[in-house]
């Protein structure tokens, strides 16, 4: 199937007018202007770009990943409707027994392609910096419950998020990347020494930067400051709550090729206002914001309920420019994970698209060359 778009983004080209031409599953050319030959489908003044991927979200559609394998499919699939083409799995910390039967639950999906990979966003966190997680369920990585963990996966673990500044956080990371697994910085009251430290152990990225960690000062940057110096990816929550546009346009233009856009989506994501749960606590989302609900840790921010359209949309209106928005939810993210596959629109890789509209709005997505929103193909 040969199709013509007037823009088709690329990681490094925005082609004005372009082409894709797919054969099965793949990508077998990209091009610019005309296309070599009567176009299966034109798809006049829409954009055409690679399929978004998201390495760092908890749910979608009402459904959390903590919940099994039907939840997980139900987010994976609300997602996708939305133009996520690859997504993680990312589990809040639980008591060590439940996170280890949830991972061993997850593991099939990423075997059988569903999900990409699984993120563990605890229990190895600060308690200073809790965010939504349970501060009672926090532990230490001590080298056995670091195994555990990524030995219930048996591979399907890619990401551990750290506070390395913990008891034991320096060789939890260097023992994390020696499984091949990255290590991202995140939930953490490290200084900026602590924060280097970790990155020469292996750490490669950090979690929504600025979000649940010690804040940049100037005599003391803290992990902002030697995340946005060091070269590792930062993910960014681009929903107009976590960040101010400033800070969004401040963080693209310091770490060109970088940032990757995540949703750091709960249940509510792709959803509107209501009562939801993430990692057993109630979270109450009010115009669009998700904030939890009682406890501890009353009105802190609960995740998001973005999907990432809706993250590149944000980043444009803050003043990114599209294509570094388009690659900052596609190529980047998947150079990140090592997802060589997809990200990008070249011969070679999965025929994952996303067809988006005047108003960056999805209008239809194409997943390893089938059409699945709408639910046919077209034309």
């Amino acid at each position: 199937m040969l199709l013509a778009a007037e823009h088709v983004l690329t990681p490094t080209h925005d082609m004005a007018p372009g082409w894709v031409d797919v054969a099965g599953d793949r990508v077998v050319a990209v091009g610019a202007g005309a296309p070599p030959r009567t176009a299966d489908l034109d798809l006049g003044a829409a954009t055409l770009a690679p399929g978004f991927v998201d390495l760092h979200v908890h749910g979608g559609g009402g459904a959390s990943y903590d919940k099994g394998a039907e939840a997980a499919a139900t987010a994976a699939a609300t997602h996708l409707g939305h133009g996520t083409t690859t997504l993680a799995a990312s589990l809040v910390t639980d008591a060590p027994d439940r996170t280890a039967r949830a991972v061993r639950g997850l593991a099939p999906l990423v075997d059988d392609g569903v999900l990409a990979g699984i993120h563990l966003e605890g229990p190895w966190l600060s308690p200073l910096h809790a965010g939504a997680h349970r501060r009672e369920l926090l532990g230490h990585p001590s080298p056995a419950a670091v195994d555990t963990l990524l030995a219930a996966g048996d591979g399907a673990v890619r990401m551990v998020t750290i506070a390395p500044e913990l008891p034991g956080g320096i060789e939890a990371v260097r023992r994390i990347r020696a499984a091949g697994v990255v290590v991202a910085i995140g939930h953490t009251d490290a200084s900026y020494d602590v924060t280097r430290a970790a990155i020469d152990a292996g750490a490669g990225m950090g979690t929504h930067l600025f979000n649940a960690m010690r804040p940049l000062h100037h005599r003391e940057p803290g992990p902002v400051g030697a995340l946005l110096e060091a070269p590792v990816d930062v993910e960014l929550v681009a929903d107009g709550a976590h960040l101010h546009p400033a800070v969004l346009r401040a963080v693209f233009a310091a770490r060109p090729g970088r940032c990757v856009l995540v949703t750091d989506a709960m249940a509510a994501g792709g959803l509107g206002d209501g009562d939801f749960r993430l990692g057993g606590q109630a979270v109450e989302v009010r115009d669009g914001v998700a904030r939890l609900a009682g406890g501890p840790g009353l009105g802190a921010i609960a995740g998001s309920t973005l999907t990432l359209v809706a993250a590149v949309r944000e980043a444009v209106r803050a003043g990114v420019p599209l294509l570094e928005a388009v690659t900052a939810a596609t190529a980047t993210p998947a150079r990140a994970w090592g997802l060589d596959d997809v990200g990008a629109l070249e011969a070679g890789r999965r025929a994952d698209l996303v067809v988006l509209d005047e108003h960056l709005e999805v209008a239809r997505v194409m997943r390893s060359g089938v059409w699945v929103s709408p639910s046919s193909s077209p034309g």
